[in-house]
């Protein structure tokens, strides 16, 4: 019989992580001392186990969407129909059924056969995302032609831009981004999940003003590849060239710090940055599909 309990201990988490990086290999996995920073209030982690073995995981907790709960319920491949993730996903709504004021559960699916389970409890396609992968190479660490009027640095080296860059850009990126509901971030997640080494993150300026920013989200368990952070330009300066002047300044980072492979995930409906990341050698690799149910779901 399956036992779902919290995940309390580093072991706890340790393991968390590990069916994480089963079910979705190709994504970072926040390390123990990560989960532990950026944990928020209302939010829990469980692990499912038959016989002390971990076949399981689940994450719920307030999304980032207005009035939603984010739940996530994960089965490696090996351990699927038979159970455990159902059993997951009931302890998951029984805690969200605790907390007030969210009316909406959300969760994102990788795969066809969890869209079908999925799909079995009422949950329905919102949106999409798609990831596009970029090959580094010794080329791309030629020096980067930024546009008139504009200098690039780092994080690292100005460490007091990055709480002006979330109310200089990042409230209009989340104000603009391609989805069907905004999401709200704050600015202690902004300093926490947004940016991972200052080094490889960048910040646009025009003489003093903030005007974008860009870098990667390096991966401890595969240094050689990384993700994409946010990449925003203020709107007054969209089309001039400094989103693609930051894309390859972190594609030059990334060429000098061993790291041969970069990718990002995108709104399906933010043609702009597509195209960007197409011109710049990205192909396209997969889909994550954002699901939703109204609350309570019956399982």
């Amino acid at each position: 019989m399956v036992e779902i309990r919290p995940a309390t201990s580093d072991a706890d988490l340790t393991a968390w992580r590990e069916v994480y990086m089963a079910v979705v290999p190709n994504e970072i996995a926040a390390t123990v001392e990560q989960m532990r920073s950026s944990s928020r209030a209302q939010q829990m982690r469980l692990l499912a186990e038959v016989d002390g073995r971990v076949v399981g995981s689940g994450v719920v907790g307030p999304s980032d969407f207005p009035d939603a709960m984010f739940l996530m319920p994960r089965v490696p491949p090996a351990f699927r129909r038979r159970g455990y993730g159902t059993a997951l996903l009931r302890a998951l709504l029984a805690h969200a059924a605790a907390l007030d004021g969210r009316d909406v559960a959300v969760g994102h699916v990788d795969d066809p056969g969890s869209l079908a389970f999925a799909e079995r409890f009422g949950f329905r396609e919102f949106d999409r995302q798609v990831e596009q992968v970029r090959a580094v190479g010794p080329d791309d660490a030629a020096d980067v032609a930024v546009p008139d009027g504009v200098r690039i640095v780092s994080v690292g080296q100005r460490p007091d831009l990055w709480p002006v860059a979330y109310e200089a850009i990042g409230k209009q990126a989340f104000e603009d981004m391609a989805l069907v509901t905004p999401i709200t971030v704050t600015l202690e997640q902004w300093e926490q999940t947004w940016i991972s080494d200052p080094e490889a993150m960048f910040v646009a300026l025009a003489g003093d003003e903030v005007v974008g920013s860009a870098g990667l989200i390096l991966d401890s368990d595969q240094p050689r590849r990384a993700e994409n952070a946010l990449t925003v330009v203020r709107r007054d300066w969209r089309g001039r060239g400094v989103a693609r002047a930051l894309k390859l300044m972190t594609l030059a980072w990334a060429a000098g710090h061993d790291i041969t492979e970069v990718y990002t995930w995108t709104q399906r409906g933010n043609d702009d940055m597509r195209a960007l990341n197409e011109r710049l050698g990205y192909v396209y690799r997969s889909e994550s599909i954002n699901v939703r149910a109204p609350l309570p779901v019956e399982v």
